[in-house]
């Protein structure tokens, strides 16, 4: 135990070592990496939930068959996106059904796509962090060479590695975070489309339902 305590210390120490060594823009870059991974969390445990929910599979058949009421109750039971905009065509099947799924689908894009813009935003600043962090280092090792010349050859390497460091952490996070971001985006859009196929599909069957009903 003691040895597992010890091992962890002294990776803490090297990472803050690290951190140190890649100058002020590693700050802003920790930052970003911290949040980045705290949406990704966020989004993976929504996704889980979103998986668990019925999607609307057992809805349709049931509006086909005509028991429209047990159709309702299906979908207010579920917390899926397609489910939920099927709701609502549902309830306001009178006098137009349209209207309330698009008002609907809008506010559950909205969900399914909250935090990605700040995912796109983080793979987009993190390699310009990184870039700048590069510049200020190489700034600082020539800074050294233009005041004490070629005599202080550790200086110099610490302005390079402080650069190498900055350059290295805002790829990373870039990377990490471009992954995670193309699987939400990816299922974002299958949902999507998923929705409208649902609604439409919905919106025929009211209207041949009403038909019936009229004769």
């Amino acid at each position: 135990m003691g040895e597992v305590v010890a091992l962890l210390t002294q990776t803490g120490g090297n990472l803050i070592a690290v951190l140190v060594k890649g100058g002020l823009v590693m700050v802003p870059l920790l930052a970003s990496s911290m949040l980045s991974l705290a949406v990704i969390i966020e989004r993976f445990f929504f996704w889980r939930r979103v998986r668990k929910s019925a999607g609307g599979e057992t809805i349709l058949p049931l509006v086909a068959a005509g028991h429209l009421a047990q159709a309702i109750q299906v979908a207010r039971a579920s917390q899926h996106p397609v489910a939920r905009v099927l709701l609502a065509g549902l309830a306001q099947q009178y006098p137009v059904p349209s209207m309330a799924m698009a008002a609907t689908a809008q506010a559950e894009l909205h969900r399914l796509k909250r935090s990605l813009p700040m995912l796109d935003t983080i793979i987009t600043l993190a390699p310009l962090l990184g870039l700048l962090g590069t510049i200020t280092g190489m700034m600082s090792a020539f800074g050294i060479v233009s005041e004490a010349g070629l005599g202080q050859p550790h200086a110099i390497t610490g302005g390079i590695a402080e650069a190498l460091i900055a350059t290295a952490t805002g790829l990373s996070v870039a990377i990490l975070t471009l992954v995670p971001y193309n699987y939400f985006r990816l299922k974002a859009d299958a949902v999507t489309g998923l929705i409208e196929e649902r609604a439409t599909r919905l919106e025929l069957l009211l209207k041949e339902y009403q038909v019936q009903e009229e004769k």
